[in-house]
C-alpha cells in the first residue's frame, strides 16, 4: 500500500492523515467542505511545527510531510488509492452511503477501512460488494500521540486484509490490537459506561464535577477525570456511543444518563462548544 485516502478533515481525520504522511504514504485528505480541509491542514501544520520546536524533526522533514498530503474535495479521487480510511461523522446512514460510493469508485484491490468508534463493521461492509475488504481501524484521540489502534474484523473480513492493515498500523508506529465486531468494540464498551456512571454520580448529587474527576485522577491514577474526558471527546459523541451500546445489547446498564441527554439538547457539547461539564474560554 502506497496511496491512502482519508475521508474527513476533522480532529480524527487530520490526525490520521498526519501519521500516514509521517510514515511515508502519499495521502489524499478528503472533505466535502473546503474550509474544513483548510482547518485540518492548519492543525497538522501546527502539530508538526511543535515537533520542530521541540527538536523531534527538522523543518525540512516537516515540509516533506506536508508535501505528501494533497487536497481532495471529491470522492471520485479514490479511483487510484490502495486504502481508504473513513473518519466521517459517527452516523450509520452516512457511513453506509460513503462506503457504497467508494465501492463503485475505488480500485478492486483497495481496502475500505472505517475509523468508527462503535458502529458495526459488518453492517457498514454490507453496503458494498466487497465485504471481505472492509475493516475497522479505530484510532485513539489525539491520533499523533496515542499508540493504540483497534482493528475490527467484520463477519466477512479476509485474513490477508487484516494482515495488511496490521502491517500498515505498525508502519504508522502504532500498536494494533485485534477486536471482534461487537457494539463499542473494547475501548468504548469499557470507557463509555464509566463516563456515563460518572455523569450519574453528578446527576444524583453525590459530588461536584471537580470532586468526581479528582477521585478518579488521584485514586485510580487516571491522567484525566471522566467528566473532563467526556468534554474533550464531545458529549454528543458520548451520547451517540451510549445509545449504540444500549441498542446493540438491550441492557439497561448502558442507558444514557438523563443529564447527558439534557446537556446535549442544550448544546453544551464540551470543549468544542465552549461549555460542557466545565466552561472553556
Amino acid at each position: 500500500m502506497k496511496k491512502v485516502m482519508v475521508i474527513g478533515a476533522g480532529q480524527m481525520g487530520s490526525g490520521i492523515a498526519q501519521v500516514c504522511a509521517q510514515a511515508g504514504y502519499a495521502v489524499l485528505l478528503n472533505d466535502i467542505n473546503e474550509d474544513s480541509y483548510d482547518k485540518g491542514i492548519q492543525v497538522i501544520t501546527k502539530n508538526l511545527a511543535r515537533n520542530v520546536e521541540k527538536g523531534r524533526m527538522t523543518e525540512e522533514e516537516k515540509e516533506a510531510i506536508l508535501g505528501r498530503i494533497s487536497k481532495s474535495l471529491d470522492l471520485q479521487d479514490a479511483e487510484n488509492v490502495d486504502i481508504v480510511i473513513e473518519a466521517a461523522v459517527e452516523n450509520m446512514s452516512i457511513k453506509r452511503s460513503i462506503f457504497s460510493k467508494l465501492d463503485e469508485i475505488a480500485p478492486a484491490h483497495a481496502i475500505l477501512a472505517s475509523n468508527t468508534s462503535s458502529l458495526p463493521i459488518t453492517e457498514i461492509a454490507a453496503a458494498t460488494n466487497r465485504p471481505e475488504k472492509v475493516i475497522g481501524m479505530h484510532f485513539m484521540n489525539p491520533v499523533p500521540v496515542m499508540q493504540l489502534v483497534e482493528i475490527i474484523r467484520g463477519l466477512a473480513t479476509a485474513d490477508e486484509v487484516y494482515e495488511a492493515v496490521e502491517a500498515m498500523t505498525r508502519k504508522l508506529s502504532k500498536t494494533p490490537v485485534e477486536v471482534n465486531d461487537f457494539p463499542g468494540f473494547v475501548a468504548n464498551r469499557v470507557l463509555m459506561p464509566m463516563i456515563n456512571e460518572a455523569i450519574y454520580t453528578l446527576y444524583e448529587g453525590v459530588a461536584t464535577e471537580e470532586a468526581i474527576d479528582e477521585v478518579m485522577k488521584l485514586g485510580m491514577n487516571h491522567p484525566m477525570g471522566p467528566l473532563q474526558l467526556a468534554d474533550f471527546i464531545g458529549l454528543d459523541t458520548c451520547l451517540y456511543i451510549m445509545e449504540t451500546l444500549y441498542e446493540g445489547f438491550g441492557d439497561s446498564k448502558y442507558r444514557p444518563c438523563p443529564l447527558l441527554r439534557k446537556y446535549v439538547k442544550a448544546g453544551w457539547l464540551g470543549k468544542k462548544a465552549g461549555r460542557g461539564f466545565y466552561v472553556y474560554s
